[in-house]
């Protein structure tokens, strides 16, 4: 974990790779989706073979933040042919809107059984320091704001309270014969984004988003960490 946030210091980066800040993260005990690096076509439908069908694959470059709107992101990949040509279209799509950023290659990784999109960040307060944050993920956080915040440290209770307060627990419960969320799961992932902030201060903001929330687990599909300057 010090060695990955070492070695984007030296390189004078504020911002993780998603492939770094995973390893963050599953260095911390979180669930993650193993996401490896691609550098060419034949690279990308390697792994991919590796992996197993159907993959996703992302831009990886510390210039970009917003994979999506760059046209970075292709997903639900069945086949060597399908990983070629969306490796193409993302270069080309990437090079065409952001034609000035550093382009490290392709993130392969295996495409997540879908479930609840929640949100779990951490940011740090100019007046109360670090405050974590959890709601619902996706466009959810984007278009109604469900969200909750404690300050950092929390404990077991304030995990379990901050997952309660957001408008759409119900959703967690399993709504209208919907699969519930395994909260305990939920909890953990709280706990332990505390614990990572207080051992690694230089830590500025985490954006998990989205963890996949299932009926037994809980597992961060995307990972986004940006460093003290």
């Amino acid at each position: 974990m010090l060695d990955t946030i070492k070695d984007a210091k030296k390189q004078g980066r504020a911002v993780l790779t998603e492939i770094e800040a995973k390893q963050v993260i599953k260095n911390a005990g979180i669930k993650v989706i193993e996401t490896r690096l691609a550098k060419t076509q034949q690279e990308a439908v390697a792994i991919s073979s590796e992996t197993g069908y159907p993959v996703v694959l992302k831009i990886a470059s510390p210039d970009i933040t917003h994979k999506t709107a760059a046209g970075g992101v292709k997903v639900g990949l069945k086949n060597a042919a399908e990983v070629k040509k969306a490796y193409a279209e993302i270069m080309a799509s990437v090079r065409k809107k952001i034609p000035k950023a550093k382009i490290e290659g392709i993130a392969v990784q295996k495409m997540a059984p879908p479930g609840i999109e929640i949100i779990v960040g951490m940011y740090k307060d100019a007046q109360f320091g670090p405050v974590i944050m959890f709601g619902l993920g996706g466009i959810f956080v984007e278009v109604l704001k469900d969200v909750s915040f404690r300050l950092i440290p929390i404990e077991k209770r304030d995990a379990g309270e901050m997952i309660k307060e957001i408008k759409g627990y119900a959703l967690l419960n399993g709504y209208r014969g919907q699969e519930p969320a395994h909260i305990p799961s939920l909890v953990d992932v709280l706990l332990k984004i505390s614990a990572l902030v207080e051992k690694m201060p230089e830590i500025k903001e985490i954006d998990l988003n989205p963890v996949f929330a299932h009926k037994d687990s809980a597992v961060a599909v995307d990972a986004r960490i940006v460093l003290e300057e």
